[in-house]
């Protein structure tokens, strides 16, 4: 047997370990050179990683979510391609030792369970009762993993404890059919779902949100869409996040201070000229910020067609790492699900979000008169550290005013 060593590489951007995202692999699996053998997690995407020989894998670094060193051995592999040792088997692999079972007052979840909990539901055995009636179980020698609950969450209630001794002392069954559901599945926070936990946790913990929301009257500017929407493909159609792209690059010319990323290693802020904006996307594996690079540059369906294009790109895994890094401010919509207001997490290390909310028609007083109108809310969070409360109203205000009359967002200077 010649055994392979494939160690971890480095993936750049200084990074100095890796957690394994997801295996296509399993110990035993016959592959060749080149075939993909995982993922593996940075900061800004996932990397998919080739095997340099082909073989028989014989071990894994680990189960996704464990961390690996660059350099450490992530795949062994027998090149000669012999069969998997009998003492070399999947149950070997450096997988981390499972946390600690919930404790149950009638059994403890054996350790096989507790590691595969991350798949499949574990059924949790907690009794939920009063004290009173746990008395009463101990002197009537009764299980109470055997009584049935109709309370919240399975609750076991005085009349359920009763009707179980009343179906005991009678021989009678009391089915368990009807008790709620107490099944628990465990899911591992792993992968971007963990970065995101983080990223977000030390938005909040390290940033001073100030939130701003205004109302927009956006009625001419839906009429402007529809209008440049006629006879365009589906695909082509202009959405809101171009116009208000355009009006904020607008907008950034007179507040520059709001075109800043925070460079907290060295204490400086870093003001950029150019506008590399970010748009928030939802995808399967979660939230993700792909960016529009040079948006100044660019016209209103150049600058869609991009909006498009990485939005999608960030949604099959397509992206490229330096698609999703480098915005310098960000925009975020949640389409129909915008709600009337909310409050966006910074996209650190930026100084400032704005946030689309729901469109709804309704009556407000228009020059004089109670008139029906398409009315938008602007969520916006600022870091208050470097953005003061007076320039981001001030800004959204300019924005509101582009967007109300949409004529002057393509008008020059």
């Amino acid at each position: 047997m010649s055994e392979y060593i494939f160690k971890l590489p480095d993936l750049g951007e200084g990074t100095v370990e890796s957690e394994i995202g997801e295996w296509f692999i399993k110990v035993g699996d016959r592959i060749a050179e080149e075939d993909v053998v995982g993922t593996m997690m940075t900061d800004k995407a996932a990397v998919e990683l080739s095997s340099p020989v082909s073989g028989t894998v014989l071990k894994l670094a680990g189960e996704p979510g464990d961390i690996v060193a660059v350099g450490a051995a992530l795949v062994v592999i027998d090149t000669e391609g012999g069969e998997v040792a009998a003492d070399v088997a999947p149950a070997e692999t450096a997988a981390p030792e499972a946390e600690p079972a919930v404790a149950s007052e009638a059994a403890t979840v054996s350790a096989e369970a507790a590691r595969a909990a991350s798949v499949e539901p574990v059924e949790r055995n907690r009794t939920m009762t009063s004290p009173a009636i746990r008395r009463r179980a101990r002197e009537a020698d009764v299980d109470l993993t055997l009584v049935p609950g109709s309370g919240p969450g399975g609750r076991i209630l005085r009349k359920d404890f009763d009707l179980f001794l009343k179906a005991r002392a009678t021989g009678s069954v009391v089915s368990a059919a009807a008790a709620p559901s107490t099944t628990v599945r465990e899911i591992k926070i792993i992968g971007l779902r963990r970065i995101i936990a983080e990223r977000m946790a030390a938005a909040k913990r390290e940033i001073p949100h100030f939130a701003y929301v205004e109302e927009i009257d956006i009625t001419e500017l839906e009429a402007l869409r529809k209008h440049l929407n006629g006879g365009r493909d589906a695909a082509e159609r202009l959405t809101l996040l171009p116009f208000l792209g355009l009006a904020l690059i607008k907008a950034l010319k007179e507040f520059p201070q709001c075109n800043v990323t925070h460079d907290k290693d060295r204490n400086l802020l870093l003001q950029h000229e150019a506008v590399h904006l970010g748009v928030a996307t939802q995808t399967p594996d979660g939230l993700k910020v792909p960016v529009v690079k040079h948006a100044e540059t660019r016209s209103m369906d150049d600058l869609a067609a991009e909006i498009r294009r990485v939005s999608l790109a960030a949604r099959d895994n397509s992206a490229k790492k330096s698609e999703l890094s480098g915005s310098t401010i960000t925009i975020t919509s949640l389409g129909k699900l915008g709600g009337i207001a909310s409050t966006p997490v910074i996209n650190s290390p930026e100084v400032a979000i704005i946030g689309v909310n729901r469109a709804v028609e309704r009556p407000v007083v228009f020059n004089g008169q109670v008139a029906v109108r398409l009315m938008m809310n602007l969520s916006s969070s600022f870091d208050h550290r470097f953005v003061d409360g007076y320039d981001a109203a001030a800004m959204i205000q300019r924005i509101r005013e582009m967007l109300e009359h949409p004529a002057t967002i393509f008008l020059p200077g």
